[in-house]
């Protein structure tokens, strides 16, 4: 009995009787982990909510007002080829300053996190590349043998340079030299007198829309590979061909890796969004070369068709189901759209050469 009551005695002050002599730092501990617990949930609430504003897909523009509007703005004159170079800096722009800014080269969340609105922006990018591209090899000379355009020459490996370079130099400060050299070259183009030129010739617009066919052609088979199926493989050597006797043909199981689906859907509407708005555009400066070949309403065909490709997707991610299964399959979908695009377009050239 006087143990018991001796032990109780021996008590740390404030401490309960019989209880351990460290448990006093435990709500401390317990106390410290709670706080660090909640701050993450809060900061991974928050770089969640801010990753989602930031995945939003910039709206469409009117190609012809805002070729308007700029010229307006900073006191210059519309001529041909003016809403073409216009909106190639309009989506230039675009893809630096919309939410978020450019995230292809983040290196911290939220940006490191995303993936589907850097695949966009590598679409845009594709035709911003082919579209400065043809600006400097054909809409800006006019024949083969003639000279370049200065500030065409400056704009176009700037575009092309890396897409994730975070630094030294980084891939904005390289992209905003491009679109500084494009407008140089629009400045000039709509001087009085004019120091540039654009050329609104028919095998001009057949060279740029034999880029852009390639790259919806690539753009189905990837997208159609989402499911997986069995391809023949073309590639016969010509020492194998004999007359009179079929080649042997091997197959092959093409199929998109499961974590790169969503990277080539979200590229393809990169691709899609960019190039819609370029069309509108080439429709305004090609309208008499167009309206000679009868070729006004394949243009509006296949800008129909690539709008349809950016309609808003409810679907909180891309689902792959089966062809035929009970799952929607949206790059089956997207493919769908693209390869009508893609066939208007052989059809447009067609006309082009042809008449």
């Amino acid at each position: 009995m006087l143990d018991w009551k001796n032990r109780t005695g021996d008590a740390p002050e404030g401490a309960a009787p019989g209880a351990p002599t460290g448990a006093r730092h435990a709500p401390r501990g317990t106390l410290f982990v709670r706080v660090v617990g909640i701050l993450l949930l809060i900061y991974l609430v928050v770089t969640l909510v801010i990753g989602w504003y930031w995945s939003q897909e910039p709206e469409a523009f009117p190609v012809q007002q805002n070729a308007q509007e700029a010229a307006q703005r900073t006191q210059r004159q519309m001529v041909t080829g003016y809403t073409t170079v216009e909106t190639l800096k309009r989506i230039a722009t675009t893809l630096l300053d919309k939410k978020g800014g450019y995230l292809s080269n983040d290196l911290a969340p939220p940006g490191l996190w995303l993936d589907n609105m850097p695949s966009w922006e590598y679409g845009v990018l594709v035709q911003v590349r082919d579209m400065t591209r043809a600006l400097r090899k054909d809409f800006a000379r006019s024949q083969s043998q003639s000279t370049e355009d200065p500030d065409l020459t400056k704009a176009e490996p700037r575009f092309n340079f890396d897409n994730k370079s975070w630094a030294l130099p980084a891939s904005e400060a390289e992209y905003r030299e491009g679109v500084k050299s494009v407008d140089r070259y629009l400045a000039r183009l709509s001087a009085t007198p004019p120091s540039a030129q654009f050329f609104t010739r028919a095998d001009n617009l057949n060279n740029w829309l034999g880029d852009v066919a390639t790259r919806l052609g690539s753009l189905s088979q990837r997208l159609s590979a989402s499911v997986g199926r069995v391809r023949l493989n073309t590639d016969v050597k010509a020492d194998e061909v004999k007359p009179g006797v079929v080649p042997k043909v091997s197959e092959e199981v093409v199929e998109t890796p499961w974590l790169q689906i969503d990277n080539v859907f979200y590229e393809a509407r990169g691709q899609a969004w960019a190039l819609s708005h370029l069309l509108r555009a080439i429709e305004v400066d090609f309208a008499d070369v167009l309206a000679k070949k009868n070729a006004t309403i394949s243009v509006r065909q296949i800008i129909r068709e690539l709008e349809a490709a950016q309609e808003p997707m409810w679907s909180p991610m891309v689902l792959n189901g089966s062809g035929y299964g009970i799952l929607a399959n949206h790059s089956l979908v997207m493919a769908n759209y693209i390869s009508r695009a893609n066939a208007a377009i052989i059809d447009l050239r067609q006309l082009l050469e042809q008449g």
